[in-house]
């Protein structure tokens, strides 16, 4: 039998069959399987698959992020996002977070450098009110940051709290887990697995780690490598959860947790970039990497709108559509001839090296 797209599938598995199948007759209605063993289960289950690996791939609901991964990402993923400072890789993670609890799966955030209730402040900054969800129990932090003030810090950092912030810590207290020592690989390993089991987290939820250069700053180097390491083993390839995980650029490229690449699935790559147009940082994301799917590793320019998230768009053209028609700075007004903005100081310089929107990446390498 051939395994084009007019093979048949199986009935229990849904993957196509690629040699006679295997028959079944029930209630006069004939089953084909493509292996003993899923007729079998067909037999002992009271449900089948109903589509074709559409459990293990799952869609972030990010735009700027499904634009570029057209077949979604495998959900037994761990995603590095490598960033910049300033690229605003917290605004992107609290999206994926949000994006999830819209879908109603559960999520963990672990935390390294900030304390709960700034983590919510920075969801409601946005416009994504989790209060409910935390209510109810479906968002969990794992607080990684307190551990740094002792008894008495903790009470005057309380008594020092507006009437709102105690009210955000009333609300999250309840599903923070505190570790006592993030420097204790074990005890932070336990903690991240504890709130993981609370939520019955299998095969649905997201988890976000804040900084993993932070973590780095905890602990040896090849205890860091191996609490990675050993996250996605237990995290993402046994639980068939995906973890995003943040990497800031304040080493050396090829320290830890920037030399990780061998050992994570993907890699979104966050940029601050003064090429693009001239006297303005821009911010630009990429998939560099995505195992197991199709990946297109494109740069877009984004930046972050409250009760939008991530929004991508093209700073040239809209200079351009700025500029044509209207006056400059200067006064001066535009002709026809330089309508195109190809006049304007901050365009693009086709000599310069200086890049456009949607360039490949290997331009800039």
């Amino acid at each position: 039998m051939d395994t084009t797209d007019d093979a048949e599938l199986c009935d229990f598995c849904r993957l196509p069959c690629p040699t006679d199948p295997v028959s079944t007759e029930c209630d006069s209605t004939v089953y084909e399987f493509c292996t003993e063993a899923c007729r079998d289960a067909m037999a002992e289950s009271d449900r089948v698959f109903t589509e074709y690996h559409g459990f293990r791939r799952i869609r972030t609901d990010v735009s700027g992020l499904d634009k570029f991964l057209p077949q979604g990402f495998p959900r037994n993923s761990f995603v590095l996002m490598a960033n910049d400072e300033g690229a605003r890789d917290d605004a992107l993670r609290a999206e994926l977070v949000w994006r999830a609890l819209e879908r109603d799966e559960p999520a963990a955030i672990v935390t390294f450098t900030e304390p709960p209730i700034s983590v919510v402040e920075s969801f409601l900054s946005l416009d994504w009110n989790v209060l409910p969800y935390l209510e109810s129990g479906q968002l969990h932090i794992v607080d990684c940051f307190t551990y740094r003030m002792d008894d008495r810090d903790r009470e005057r950092m309380f008594e020092r709290m507006d009437e709102w912030n105690r009210h955000i810590y009333d609300i999250t207290k309840s599903v923070t887990q505190t570790v006592r020592d993030p420097t204790d690989v074990s005890e932070l390993h336990n903690k991240i697995d504890n709130c993981l089991e609370g939520l019955s987290m299998s095969d649905c939820g997201v988890v976000a780690i804040d900084s993993l250069t932070e973590f780095g700053t905890l602990v040896q180097p090849v205890q860091a490598y191996n609490f990675v390491k050993d996250l996605r083993a237990d995290i993402c390839k046994g639980r068939f959860v995906p973890i995003f995980a943040g990497a800031t650029f304040t080493v050396e490229e090829g320290e830890f947790p920037h030399d990780l690449g061998y050992a994570v699935d993907g890699i979104v790559d966050m940029q601050v970039n003064a090429n693009i147009v001239e006297d303005t940082l821009i911010k630009r994301i990429r998939i560099r990497k995505m195992n197991g799917v199709l990946a297109i590793p494109e740069w877009v320019a984004y930046e972050f709108t409250a009760g939008k998230g991530l929004v991508t768009f093209d700073p040239l053209a809209e200079m351009r559509e700025t500029y044509e028609g209207g006056e400059r700075d200067d006064g001066d007004p535009r002709g026809e001839d330089d309508a195109s903005g190809a006049d304007d100081p901050r365009a693009r310089d086709p000599g310069s090296g200086k890049m456009g929107l949607g360039e490949r990446a290997e331009t800039n390498q």
